[in-house]
């Protein structure tokens, strides 16, 4: 008691770092023989407790040499007691530094260093191991560590019936010592600092509580991290988190539910494919072909995410397909007015029919490089193939128009000549005989309005097409090619190394084909 009759005021808990062996920086000489009864009374109360992975911002920097003084208290240092029982021997290892180690109880004045109080608060020492080789001594009051965590209750009453402190290995000294502060400050100040670390360095702390069973450090992570953002690296420390530990169900249903459904898979609505019908059916051409990227670069086969059971199915595209198909054979009805007066009514006219017609035409090919990418593609060879209807009706359309559905077939065409699309023979002989007079035709439209196309790649690949077809009906195509290309010259695709390659095979070495049809 001081002059005016009160207790002194009992300290929260200090941190010191120690050179194990001797050195002449560091003079103090131990004995083997208590050298070798340390080591034995630290192995007795060795732990190991779970602990966040190694963070960038956590840590102390390594140095070669240990200033050996211990942070009693803010503002004041004092050197180590030299009582022989509390000094540690420990093998050489990269030891750890810090600047300094402020308690975190700033309402209490602290008594004067030699006072006895001091050595009452700081009555255990934790023997801190980092897994990286770091070692760390800190004095705490065991009140407050064995009403805050029952696993360090545990330990301290093994403490104090034996010589000696608790030896913990963990992985993130820094996160530890962070995690260890949280037990001396009130809620608010618990709150406040978890602010100022972000949410990263939260979730560290959050797993160290509850691989030591801190209750207020778990809840008060918890009741931050879930009402913040998170960056996609601290959303997937937070899915590994909760792979590992079990916390309670109430604390942790708002943070689950950001991170899974709650619900069965099975009750989901298919939200690929309402993307896909909402998309087709936008009017408005920025948004359109903005969601078109979006949308696309979820579904691809090399996005990052995991789609799982949000992948559009075969099923899906197609039926978004045949839609699109349908309103396109419409909309060629409507342009060489063949479509009753009733059903003109009932037509959004609000938009020019050109524009009409393009945004079915980009809503095809979209669909078509979604089923390309799924590897699906081959049934629209047919489906296009088969499309009379529309062959007929573009005879007698405005090139303005009709130039929209060589666009389709281009696509299809650049996707077989590159090898992105394998399909049958009669699929490949059906496309070419439907489609390939109107290329011919529409090509120098398709040059004026590319639209994202490359004549280049589309020349090459018409005719790395046609080379796929029997030599006889090669023949017939690439007459119908060099007559047209004759009359029309650029406003023809240029088919010439094609071509010669199909002279070569099919004249050149027509000596050696017809030796061996005769053996």
């Amino acid at each position: 008691m001081d002059r005016r009759g009160r207790k002194p005021l009992r300290r929260a808990w200090c941190c010191s770092f120690r050179i194990p062996p001797s050195s002449p920086d560091n003079p103090s000489i131990h004995h083997h023989s208590k050298s070798r009864h340390k080591s034995e009374t630290l192995s007795k109360h060795s732990v190991s407790v779970p602990n966040s992975p190694q963070s960038a911002k956590s840590g102390f920097p390594i140095v070669g040499r240990i200033d050996p003084r211990r942070i009693l208290s803010p503002g004041r240092v004092s050197p180590i007691d030299s009582d022989p029982t509390a000094d540690i021997d420990i093998p050489s290892a990269p030891q750890l530094r810090s600047n300094s180690f402020r308690a975190p109880t700033p309402n209490l004045r602290p008594p004067p260093p030699e006072s006895s109080a001091v050595k009452e608060a700081f009555d255990v020492r934790l023997n801190l191991r980092g897994k990286n080789g770091g070692y760390m001594i800190v004095e705490v009051d065991s009140e407050v560590l064995s009403a805050n965590s029952a696993v360090f209750a545990g330990l301290i009453a093994n403490y104090k019936k034996e010589e000696g402190g608790p030896t913990m290995e963990v992985e993130n000294l820094g996160v530890f010592k962070d995690t260890i502060e949280l037990m001396f400050e009130d809620e608010d100040h618990v709150t406040n600092k978890l602010k100022k670390i972000g949410v990263y360095r939260s979730i560290d702390i959050l797993e160290v509580s509850a691989g030591i069973m801190f209750t207020k450090g778990v809840t008060s992570c918890l009741k931050y991290i879930e009402a913040v953002p998170w960056t996609e690296e601290e959303e997937e420390k937070l899915r590994s988190l909760f792979t590992r530990f079990k916390f309670d169900d109430a604390a942790t249903r708002d943070i689950l539910g950001r991170l899974y459904f709650h619900d069965s898979v099975d009750s989901q609505p298919n939200v690929a494919r309402q993307l896909v019908w909402s998309i087709s059916t936008c009017e408005d051409t920025n948004a359109r072909n903005e969601l078109k990227s979006l949308v696309k670069g979820l579904l691809c086969k090399s996005s990052v995410y995991e789609k799982n059971h949000l992948d559009p199915s075969k099923e899906d595209l197609y039926s978004v397909c045949h839609s699109c198909l349908g309103s396109l054979i419409s909309l060629f009805q409507e342009a060489s007015e063949t479509t009753p007066p009733v059903r003109l009514m009932r037509k959004d006219m609000s938009k020019p029919l050109i524009e009409r017609i393009s945004r079915q035409v980009d809503n095809i090919n979209w669909l078509l490089e979604i089923m390309l990418d799924g590897q699906v593609a081959e049934d629209f060879v047919h489906i296009w193939a088969d499309q009379q209807q529309l062959l007929k009706m573009r005879e007698n359309a405005s090139p303005m128009i009709r130039y929209e559905l060589s666009r389709v077939s281009a696509i299809l065409f650049v996707a077989i000549g590159t090898r992105k699309l394998q399909c049958g023979l009669k699929a490949r002989s059906g496309l070419l005989q439907a489609w390939f007079g109107p290329m011919l035709f529409d090509f120098g439209w398709l040059q004026r309005c590319r639209k994202g196309l490359d004549i280049r790649s589309l020349e090459e690949a018409m005719g790395q097409t046609l080379l796929t077809l029997p030599l006889k009906q090669q023949n017939v195509l690439f007459m119908e090619w060099f007559r047209h290309f004759s009359r029309h010259g650029t406003e023809c695709p240029n088919l010439s190394k094609a071509f010669q390659i199909w002279w070569r095979r099919s004249f050149l070495r027509g000596s050696e084909t017809y030796a061996i049809e005769s053996r």
